[in-house]
């Protein structure tokens, strides 16, 4: 892999990032749209409100971060994009500022119909906006982003049959991603009910993005042929299989209720998704331009790398601590007073020992996958290199889980 590649390596690990975790909020947003009306149905929602609420703002710097690199290091190419695209991705900034404000308003609101209306907004722009963003992934991978300035149809490069697939596919996947999520976040919280419902909702959407994500190729196969061949016979096959073995173990864990390790399987499946599509397309970025072409002079693209790294060394122990304080119940209802009543001998070093060394080791694979992919040009460590990337995903994952408890169950 050559210095030109690795920022899109970087902005595709972002995307992926986006994907899980504010992708799952935008879900979390679809399982209130089909609560239904009662009491049950408001518990549904005040949970999925409250679950979101420490972390939906700091996801977003994911797309800051993909917006950022990709503008950064390949220009021309995001030019192209974002004048071609300028209608989807549009809409999916006005859905994120109308589910922002929506978030904002919902602790004001008093009367029922206030309630109502807010709640829809809020729903209503969590299908908008992943839908919105997937058809404008949908156009790129279908190669129908011409290089230049709005060379390519305005309606046409996101309203196609592969632009819908992928759209259809993101709300899918985020309703999959939060209801494994809120059920496990039920089932620390001691709501059974709730665990079930979610626990419910999770293996019904897998099944339905499963199908929709092998039923696609179909589609892929005769809309977006060089994509298709790619995933099928090409180097995307790997993120393909991973990702469809991937999401039958989370199938499997969700129905056990072992919701912390299927968390991060869910992930994973995610994850190899975007690695499937990036292996598949490569060395192309965009219809008659390679990303070597597409890539900014090789002092820029220095720049970038320095910067990710470096700014890594900041975003990284902030989002870990974070998620940790989230996923530790802290700020659950009562959570900060259970924590200090807590018996200190059952705060060993154990569980700190143990998620300080994944972190370790996962930041560990973090520099080696970068290191093979940018310095060494020998092919066997390229794959090195991609398996270092996927194991820093996992093992940050797993080293985030909670400290107390079984963290995979």
């Amino acid at each position: 892999m050559s210095l030109a590649e690795l920022p899109l390596v970087f902005a595709l690990v972002g995307m992926a990032l986006y994907t899980v975790l504010a992708g799952a909020d935008f879900g979390a947003g679809f399982w209130e749209l089909t609560a239904g009306q009662g009491p049950d149905a408001t518990r549904l929602r005040e949970h999925a409100y409250h679950v979101i609420g420490p972390v939906w703002e700091a996801n977003h710097v994911w797309l800051v971060f993909v917006l950022t690199v990709v503008w950064t290091a390949y220009p021309l190419a995001f030019a192209s994009i974002a004048s071609t695209l300028t209608v989807p991705l549009f809409v999916a900034a006005v859905g994120i500022i109308l589910r922002g404000v929506a978030y904002a308003l919902h602790s004001g609101t008093s009367a029922p119909w206030e309630r109502r209306v807010i709640d829809t907004m809020f729903s209503f722009s969590s299908i908008l906006t992943p839908f919105a963003l997937g058809a404008a992934v949908g156009g790129i991978a279908s190669q129908r982003v011409p290089v230049g300035n709005a060379a390519g149809d305005l309606l046409t490069s996101w309203l196609n049959p592969t632009s819908l697939l992928i759209g259809v596919l993101a709300v899918a996947v985020g309703a999959y991603l939060a209801a494994v999520y809120l059920a496990a976040d039920a089932l620390r919280q001691g709501e059974p009910d709730l665990e079930a419902r979610f626990r419910t909702r999770a293996l019904g959407a897998s099944v339905v993005a499963g199908v929709l994500a092998l039923g696609g190729l179909v589609i892929l196969r005769t809309d977006a042929p060089t994509l298709y061949q790619g995933l099928i016979v090409g180097d995307g096959l790997a993120g393909l299989a991973v990702s469809v073995l991937a999401g039958l173990v989370t199938l499997f864990l969700v129905w056990g209720r072992r919701y912390t390790l299927g968390r991060f399987t869910a992930a994973l499946a995610v994850v190899a998704i975007f690695a499937g599509w990036g292996l598949a397309q490569r060395p192309v970025l965009l219809p008659g331009l390679t990303v070597a072409q597409a890539a900014a002079p090789e002092p820029t693209l220095i720049a970038v790398v320095v910067a990710v790294l470096a700014g890594g060394l900041i975003l990284a122990p902030s989002l870990a601590l974070l998620f940790r304080l989230v996923l530790g119940g802290r700020f659950d209802p009562g959570g900060a007073q259970r924590a200090s009543a807590t018996p200190p001998a059952q705060h060993t070093t154990s569980p700190r020992g143990r998620a300080g060394l994944l972190l370790s080791s996962a930041f560990t694979c973090l520099a080696v996958g970068v290191g093979l992919l940018s310095v060494v040009e020998i092919g066997w460590t390229h794959a090195v290199g991609v398996v270092a990337l996927f194991g820093f995903v996992v093992l940050a994952f797993v080293g985030l889980a909670p400290a107390d408890g079984d963290p995979f169950g």
